[in-house]
């Protein structure tokens, strides 16, 4: 499969009424990467999937998919495959059967169905209604659809939503085969964790807008302080290093639940580096050592301006 680039988008604007859903939308993803789609609710990423699946059209702006430049008409180039706010499938009939119907429609062959089913962890359930899966099953069911037509762009919603770690699996394994054989994937998730594990770069809208767009690496290094919590061997040994080590805060009443051991410090990477060699020197063990909120999820936050109060830290109270 040739590498290029599958989606590019400028000034992308779409209105309904009086409300603005996307207000000059930029967007380029290429051929063998999967993109992640992000923003709080109402940001208009529901929107901007249906134009790239051709089930809407844009008032505005350029749009390109596959080469081929979109214009006002609810179509997309052959190549393009997905879903927005769930898959649609017959109830009444059974996995194998949901994908010989839609192959029919897409004047396709039967051929291909066991696999696509098999990708994605559904051959023992293949003969069973529809009716009785469940909503991770029916995502995953929707995914194996999109397969039989061999997509060179992807567009899903929530892939992994209802998932269990089994089905989580199935679903990225083959998100990212798909990549590896230079097919583009565009997916809206909330999930940080799955963005961080699939995506190597993201765009993220709010009201409309593009608020960040590029790798998630710079993503998460434009998170700035973060607050982390820290176990140790020895807790009050471990607050008297904190308190002296430089551009290091630590927040009060943050200790978190069961755990009155823990401390919770503020600081850039680099004074936690610095905490870390002071705490080995001062002979106090570290357990652990981690984010309170993951540094994308904290990034997200605060570029969509839904982000908490972060707690007081002690140097604030005095």
């Amino acid at each position: 499969m040739g590498r290029g680039r599958a989606i590019r988008a400028r000034g992308i604007t779409k209105a309904f009424g009086e409300v603005v859903a996307l207000d000059g939308v930029d967007l380029e993803v290429e051929a063998g990467q999967v993109h992640g789609l992000v923003g709080p609710n109402g940001a208009g990423k529901t929107t901007l999937l249906g134009l790239l699946l051709g089930l809407a059209v844009a008032d505005g702006g350029r749009l390109e998919i596959l080469g081929t430049e979109v214009g006002r008409t609810l179509a997309v180039p052959d190549g393009v495959a997905g879903f927005v706010d769930g898959p649609g499938l017959y109830p009444s009939l059974t996995a194998r059967q949901n994908l010989s119907a839609l192959a029919a429609l897409r004047g396709h062959g039967s051929t291909g169905i066991g696999a696509a089913l098999e990708q994605v962890g559904l051959t023992d359930v293949a003969d069973d209604r529809v009716r009785g899966f469940s909503l991770g099953m029916r995502q995953r069911l929707g995914l194996a659809a999109a397969l039989l037509t061999e997509p060179r762009l992807l567009v899903i919603d929530e892939p992994a939503n209802g998932l269990d770690p089994a089905g989580k699996r199935h679903v990225h394994r083959v998100i990212t085969e798909l990549a590896a054989r230079g097919a583009a994937v565009v997916l809206s998730s909330h999930r940080m964790d799955d963005l961080a594990a699939l995506c190597p770069e993201v765009t993220i809208l709010s009201t409309g807008r593009v608020v960040f767009s590029g790798p998630v690496s710079k993503l998460a290094a434009e998170s700035g302080e973060l607050d982390y919590r820290l176990l140790t061997s020895d807790p009050p040994a471990a607050r008297e290093v904190a308190s002296g080590t430089p551009g290091l805060h630590t927040v009060r009443g943050a200790g978190g639940g069961p755990a009155p051991a823990a401390l919770v410090v503020r600081g850039p990477v680099e004074a936690l580096d610095d905490l870390v060699v002071r705490l080995v020197g001062a002979g106090v063990a570290v357990r652990e050592l981690a984010p309170v909120i993951p540094p994308l999820e904290a990034a997200f936050l605060a570029l969509t301006g839904t982000g908490a109060v972060p707690g007081e830290t002690e140097e604030d109270s005095r």
